[in-house]
């Protein structure tokens, strides 16, 4: 009786864990997101594109929450309000059609973070890349279920895949790389 217990417990322990082989695929727009979130630089001063990268992040309202230069990275972030009207026009309609037993959670509040990381691309360092990645913690409302209360704190991340925000970024940063060593 024992040994009908213990043999598959045992046995358990033999078996190699498989991973899936879409696990480690790209997917066919990952390409294009990269080439969205990175920028080439003729410049050998590192230094001096990260200084340049915190200025154009700063210009467009982020606050630097860390910068390691010897690494050539940079994180920085933004809080605002998540509340968007349609969300309130969701959040009646379910109501009114559940009759009031259910209230979905709307958006309040995100932080829009970006990290940004700088490599030379040779030798000389005389080229360098840049690439950055936008992406936003949202924090949910309360809602209701029935009886059941649903609490505020509900969070959720994601990355922004909006090119818009990505080429705000790079237009910022090559007029700060241009004005950086011309002292305009």
């Amino acid at each position: 009786m024992i040994l009908l217990v213990v043999l598959p417990i045992g046995l358990s322990g033999c078996v190699q864990p498989t991973q899936p082989a879409e696990l480690f695929q790209l997917s066919p727009e990952s390409s294009a997101h990269r080439a969205m979130q990175t920028r080439f630089f003729e410049t050998e001063n590192g230094h001096e594109l990260l200084s340049a990268s915190a200025a154009a992040l700063q210009d467009l309202g982020f606050q630097v929450e860390e910068s390691v230069r010897e690494v050539g990275f940079l994180r920085a972030a933004k809080e605002r309000s998540a509340r968007e009207y349609g969300q309130y026009r969701n959040r009646f309609f379910v109501w009114l059609l559940s009759l009031g037993h259910l209230v979905i959670p709307v958006d309040l509040h995100q932080k829009i973070a970006a990290s940004l990381v700088m490599r030379p691309l040779n030798q000389t360092a005389s080229r360098q890349e840049v690439r950055i990645i936008f992406y936003r913690a949202v924090w949910k409302g309360d809602g209701q279920a029935d009886r059941n209360y649903i609490p505020p704190g509900e969070q959720k991340m994601e990355m922004i895949r909006d090119p818009e925000i990505y080429q705000q970024f790079f237009a910022e940063l090559s007029k700060a790389v241009f004005l950086e060593p011309h002292t305009i």
